[in-house]
């Protein structure tokens, strides 16, 4: 046995790490063919090898094509897991293959008029997500899907785009969302809202708002910022380092948020506490409320979130917390860690 034998048998037994499938598929297809395969030729050999992209297309087949194959033209019909040409038992040979060629035609015709861009959808943005950046929208979805709820251990987990890219969405973390392959497969045709409007849904901005207009007319107060939000430090602190986390977007309250706006205000608001912190040991703990509606106290109608820090000795008694917004039932007798639960 060769030297080279014995370093690629060590290498494969012993030393190879297996993060994943990628490094023994590509070294078998080298292998295959003589030590030498195209960057294409390896990437087939892992499709191959990965049920979900036979998976995504199946939904792909059931909920767009052959719904309206089936549905909408009954040009087919499906039985179970498999569709039937209706008449397809009457054509002759001649006639299947004319029809087959009309087909490849159509195809042909189709690809040459719009190349690559009708797999665009399919390139996520353009460019793949950083491993880190997927990790930390995996990690903040609790490792499952977003939309369903099914665990990452029952079904491969994906990054999407919640405002699309094509609709002007950005490759920003709080734009991100972790959706199972069945769902982000189905989400634009079974979501019955129309996203027409997303390109200038955050662009929206009210007169007089102070909080619309702060950027333009106080930019100086700005802390720091993302796509959909910024922060800001309270005009009336109720503590050192008050700040106030708000959307962009002119928002009556939490509740008329985007999904993509949660996630930014979410973002800014671990950044600042972190900060916060790292600036002030005295820091112990925080405070986060909104007021949402006049009679929750609500003077700015324009949703901002309220983070609070903690010190020790700051009130004579913090027991209770955020209960204490109506009056006397901030505190109570009884097991506090029971109560909290209740």
């Amino acid at each position: 046995m060769s030297d080279y034998f014995d370093t690629l048998q060590k290498f494969l037994k012993e030393e190879m790490t297996m993060a994943h499938v990628y490094q023994p598929v590509m070294i078998r297809e080298l292998l295959m063919r003589s030590g030498s395969a195209s960057v294409t030729q390896i990437a087939q050999a892992i499709l191959d090898r990965d049920p979900t992209q036979i998976e995504y297309f199946s939904e792909i087949v059931k909920n767009m094509v052959g719904r309206v194959l089936t549905k909408n033209r009954s040009i087919t019909v499906r039985l179970g897991d498999h569709y039937q040409l209706i008449g397809s038992s009457e054509l002759t040979d001649i006639e299947r293959q004319s029809l087959i060629d009309i087909c490849d035609q159509k195809i042909t015709a189709f690809e040459a008029k719009r190349g690559s861009t009708i797999w665009e959808h399919r390139r996520r943005g353009h460019r793949p997500i950083s491993g880190s950046v997927r990790y930390q929208v995996l990690s903040r979805a609790r490792f499952r899907c977003e939309l369903c709820g099914i665990s990452a251990d029952e079904k491969s987990i994906e990054v999407d785009h919640i405002v699309p890219k094509s609709l002007g969405g950005k490759d920003d973390i709080a734009n991100y969302q972790a959706l199972c392959y069945s769902c982000n497969a189905s989400k634009l045709n079974r979501d019955s809202v129309d996203h027409r409007h997303n390109k200038t849904l955050y662009d929206g901005r009210e007169k007089d708002c102070l909080f619309c207009e702060i950027k333009s007319s106080d930019p100086g107060r700005l802390i720091s910022e993302n796509t959909l939000a910024y922060a800001i430090r309270d005009g009336f602190p109720v503590t050192k380092g008050h700040t106030l986390i708000i959307p962009k977007r002119h928002s009556l309250d939490y509740f008329s948020l985007t999904q993509a706006e949660v996630n930014a205000v979410n973002a800014l608001m671990t950044q600042e506490k972190e900060r916060l912190q790292s600036a002030d040991a005295n820091i112990e703990g925080f405070n986060i409320g909104m007021n949402c509606g006049e009679v929750a106290g609500q003077t700015q109608f324009h949703c901002h979130v309220h983070l609070i820090p903690r010190r020790s000795g700051d009130v004579a008694n913090p027991r209770g917390g955020v209960r204490h917004v109506i009056s006397g039932k901030g505190s109570y007798s009884g097991n506090p860690a029971r109560h909290e639960t209740l």
